[in-house]
């Protein structure tokens, strides 16, 4: 699979490009039929059906990216791959474009504003260019909520608000990149498909980051562990559902760490390592909202579980061809 041309890759939101965040464009995908339609997210609910569910992640995004001064040496900026209580896994990139990694020295002391001091550990031998970092003082999410700002990468040229990274049903900050899959959900939307039958729950994923700066890493696909929660009231709303659509990728990583071998979801939380791939068999997750994503993304590889990879390509042939947007800011893909 190819990548999207540049013109292809979305640099602002619908709702910035003068559209409503549901009016993006739909590329409707039916596994049963091999059929690939054309539409817009407001019509989702023509392709549903009452005692269908949608499963969104309700994670809210933090601003992430944070400037940091080091001692006798320029300034960096953090990217968090992994937010635990008193300890970061981070990237140390350039503070401007293009974000090159920089190598850091395990002892030496971060400072961030609002008195973040971050002391550097050592490289994460499992995940490259991670650094390891205790938190010496401060609170790192409120330091980020008041001083970090959205990570980008080089299509978005300019910086864009951080309430455009969220869905509107975001709760608890902890991603470090948004869902985006939801982003496309109103609610307007929302209301429509429940008053049609079609019931709504939430998990929570707090997604990582989707690249490393490094294209012979990123190629590597390293996919680190992300901090999940799924309770009770939607591990028994799942199980009772005719058919199950997940809201994005992070929803079918959630949900399939959270399912016993009989199929059954249960209610828990903690830290999920699972890779998706196409030789997966997933045993809770019927059909998929998600977006456009470009290799070496591991997104791609968890839709080979959903999908046969010539029908895959060619729904991405023709979104190509009718000049669909890539990328958390871009268009959406339903694969039934």
């Amino acid at each position: 699979m190819i990548a999207a041309p540049r013109e292809l890759r979305a640099s602002l939101p619908a709702e910035l490009r003068g559209m409503r965040r549901d009016g993006a464009r739909l590329c409707v995908v039916d596994r049963a039929t091999s059929r690939i339609r054309h539409t817009t997210v407001a019509r989702l609910g023509e392709h549903l059906a009452p005692g269908d569910l949608l499963v969104v992640n309700s994670s809210r995004t933090l601003p992430a990216a944070l400037l940091v001064d080091r001692d006798g040496a320029q300034p960096v900026q953090l990217r968090p791959g992994a937010l635990r209580d008193g300890e970061w896994d981070a990237l140390a990139v350039e503070i401007a474009p293009p974000h090159r990694n920089i190598p850091l020295t395990s002892g030496e002391i971060l400072r961030a504003p609002a008195g973040l001091r971050l002391r550097v550990l050592e490289p994460r031998g499992d995940a490259p260019l991670l650094w390891r970092m205790a938190v010496v003082s401060g609170d790192p999410v409120r330091t980020l909520l008041s001083d970090g700002e959205p990570i980008r990468y080089s299509y978005v040229p300019l910086p864009v608000p951080l309430e455009h990274y969220q869905t509107v049903y975001a709760g608890i900050p902890g991603s470090v990149e948004t869902p985006s899959a939801g982003r496309h959900l109103t609610w307007e939307l929302l209301g429509e498909l429940r008053r049609y039958g079609v019931d709504v729950t939430d998990i929570v994923l707090h997604c990582g980051l989707s690249s490393f700066q490094d294209d012979e890493v990123d190629q590597q696909k390293p996919l680190i562990e992300e901090h999940f929660e799924v309770s009770q009231a939607a591990a028994a709303r799942i199980n009772r559902a005719a058919r199950v659509i997940a809201v994005g990728t992070s929803v079918i990583r959630t949900l399939e760490t959270a399912v016993d071998e009989a199929g059954a979801v249960h209610p828990m939380s903690g830290w999920t390592r699972l890779v998706v791939t196409p030789r997966t068999r997933l045993r809770v997750v019927d059909a998929l909202l998600t977006g456009l994503h470009e290799p070496p993304a591991t997104h791609l590889d968890m839709l080979g579980a959903l999908l046969d990879r010539r029908l895959l390509e060619r729904a991405y042939v023709e979104v190509r061809e009718r000049g669909y947007l890539w990328h958390e800011f871009g268009d959406a893909m339903l694969i039934l």
